[in-house]
């Protein structure tokens, strides 16, 4: 399978480790993410329209010092996946996603017509966050969780397209015990709205990868490896559980 992700530092880590927890239990992945931080489907479409080669090509969770424009990556393989999401501060407010969405989704199924489309589903920001567009949702966690859920629908609803739920789940796990932040629990977040470079990428992956594969992600056997993060597997195995 190759996946192309049009996106941003959310689909980055959203796809950090996918690669290797496919490779872990046999499913042949290889996914590409087109990577401006900060950018927005306006900002996309504006890139499509003008082909601005200014997206950062990152295979299988590693930068390759590629820059490139949408279309040169849409027409240079056969893509099984294409994704497309908004910009984290503006994910529940739908009137920043059209036209744009619109016209990015068609300009995709013209340049890929055999790519399944898909909306991956960002998350909120953790409590307490500092991000300057937290105040959009009264600086509220569940807030920005319903707004996003309701508005990502319907975005997924206006294009035909399926959902990658990343936001849904990261949101489930911050109930459990060791991801409960009010209660003193390990952030998923490493900056109060990326995800955390461990467990928070390697959910985010895992859910990517159920989605994709179909398969239940139980018997994935990679750890992440990440300097001065360790990692313990039971928490893996929880994340792994609830997805």
């Amino acid at each position: 399978m190759r996946t192309l992700s049009i996106g941003n530092s959310f689909s980055q880590d959203a796809t950090r480790w996918l690669h290797d927890l496919a490779e872990s239990v046999g499913f042949p992945l290889t996914c590409v993410n087109l990577y401006i931080g900060g950018c927005s489907l306006e900002q996309h479409w504006n890139n499509a329209e003008t082909g601005a080669a200014e997206y950062a090509y990152e295979e299988n969770g590693l930068d390759t010092g590629r820059k490139v424009s949408l279309t040169e990556a849409l027409e240079e393989g056969d893509w099984d996946v294409v994704t497309l999401q908004q910009v984290s501060g503006k994910s529940g407010q739908y009137e920043t996603y059209q036209p744009y969405l619109n016209k990015l989704a068609a300009f995709v199924r013209e340049k890929a017509p055999l790519a399944r489309l898909m909306i991956h589903q960002t998350w909120a920001y953790e409590i307490g966050s500092t991000h300057a567009d937290f105040a959009r949702y009264g600086n509220s966690q569940l807030a920005m969780y319903n707004a996003l859920c309701e508005v990502y629908e319907q975005a997924a609803d206006a294009i035909e397209a399926e959902t990658i739920p990343c936001g849904d789940i990261i949101q489930v796990l911050r109930t459990k015990a060791p991801f409960d932040v009010r209660h003193g629990g390990l952030s998923l977040c490493r900056d109060g709205f990326h995800l955390s470079y461990t467990y928070g990428r390697y959910a985010a992956a895992a859910v990517w990868l159920s989605v994709l594969s179909g398969e239940e992600v139980s018997p994935c056997e990679f750890i992440p490896q990440v300097p001065g993060e360790p990692v313990d597997p039971a928490l893996l195995e929880l994340i792994r559980t609830t997805v």
